[in-house]
């Protein structure tokens, strides 16, 4: 039976904090989660399950498909696990395979050895069966095999993505310190916008929030942007299976007439690689921009809407102390210019957000990278009691 017909464990990994949005996102799809862990979730499904999941989930990293769950004790258990596989069904015999693993276990100093391991396993398989021998190296745009191992448990994968998810193939520019695509559209999903009433981005570095949004508004999901996944390089793929998701994707699309997205930034290169990157997804028409101080941005007064500010942390020394005086900026900004919207500021400094000097309703976790942050709730009623954090 083709493994794109045979039902088996999906595991979907995404970065930490995001499982929550994954799992909205899966179950949008009407499939059921099956278990949620920190960084990503189970599910059951078939490789064609797994082009549809890659091609529409915004918060996710990986796709892996399950190929065989086993007790593994030393590298030696490890190839001769491996060998059971049936790598003929999997990996096309002259194609182009890589091995990714993560490895906690006593025996294993680096991950490259138990890498090593399974693809000696895979090429002995394929010589032996077809007479054959593929090559295999990094790179992730082929077929690709995903070894998760454990203390004394094993599981080998089919990774159906390749390169990862959670870039989604617009940002040809990413500016400085950019927020990963995924985190973005995370940090959005975790917001009240209604995907039609004004969103307001001020600082908006290379766009990734607008675009994000943008793309969000008008249900254009990733996979529109991407035309190479690892699951085109497995054995028995049927390329009108991937033909028929996509003329579902490109039937997904939606316009929707007055969505308006403001961007602002001060810096004049920020707003070129932002309209570049906005671009390449095809919502430039959704977005406008201003050049200059964001307090001075133009954008609708009465509200309705989000404001959603991704300042800096302050990581270097002597940075802090210069940031204290744009968070409070931040905060009378939001205070005289947003009444009626709700605003947002994704932070890894909560010090420095007690400066904006309003009452956060909610504070949702993130991580940027390793760095702890939250995305900070405002109600911006008139009127608006000045307080701590």
């Amino acid at each position: 039976m083709s493994h794109f017909t045979r039902r088996s464990r999906i595991f979907i990994t995404c970065n930490k904090r995001l499982s929550s949005f994954l799992k909205m996102e899966v179950e949008a799809l009407g499939y059921t989660v099956k278990d949620v862990l920190s960084t990503g979730l189970f599910m059951e499904g078939t490789l064609a399950d797994c082009i549809r999941l890659n091609l529409n989930l915004r918060t996710a990293s990986q796709v892996m498909y399950s190929l065989k769950r086993f007790a593994c004790f030393d590298p030696d258990g490890l190839y001769k696990a491996a060998r059971e596989v049936d790598w003929e069904k999997v990996i096309p015999a002259d194609g182009y395979f890589s091995v990714s693993s993560n490895v906690y276990h006593e025996t294993i100093r680096t991950d490259m050895f138990a890498n090593v391991r399974i693809k000696d396993a895979i090429v002995d398989v394929l010589r032996e069966k077809t007479g054959k021998r593929p090559d295999s190296g990094p790179l992730l745009d082929n077929t690709v095999i995903y070894l998760f191992w454990k203390n004394d448990q094993a599981e080998l994968f089919i990774d159906s993505s390749g390169e990862t998810l959670a870039k989604h193939g617009y940002r040809k520019i990413p500016g400085k310190a950019p927020m990963l695509e995924a985190l973005a559209a995370a940090n959005l999903l975790a917001t009240n916008w209604n995907r039609e009433s004004p969103m307001i981005n001020p600082m908006c570095g290379s766009g990734t929030l607008a675009i994000e949004a943008a793309l969000l508004a008008t249900s254009r999901m990733p996979g529109l942007l991407r035309n190479n996944y690892a699951f085109m390089h497995i054995h028995g793929y049927d390329h009108t299976l991937y033909e028929k998701e996509m003329a579902l994707l490109r039937a997904k699309v939606r316009e929707v007439p007055g969505l308006k997205i403001y961007a602002s930034d001060i810096s004049a290169d920020a707003i070129n690689v932002s309209k570049i990157n906005a671009g390449m997804a095809g919502v430039e028409n959704y977005i406008e921009y201003f050049q200059g101080d964001f307090a001075e941005a133009p954008f609708p007064e009465e509200g309705g809407g989000i404001v959603i500010i991704n300042p800096e942390y302050g990581e270097r020394l002597g940075e802090e102390a210069e940031l204290e005086e744009t968070y409070k900026r931040i905060g009378d900004f939001m205070k005289k210019r947003c009444r009626g919207y709700t605003g947002y500021v994704f932070t890894g400094n909560l010090e420095l957000a007690k400066k904006i000097g309003l009452k956060a309703s909610r504070r949702i976790e993130f991580f940027n990278g390793k760095i702890d942050c939250r995305l900070l709730e405002y109600e911006l009623y008139s009127g608006t009691k000045r307080t701590s954090v």
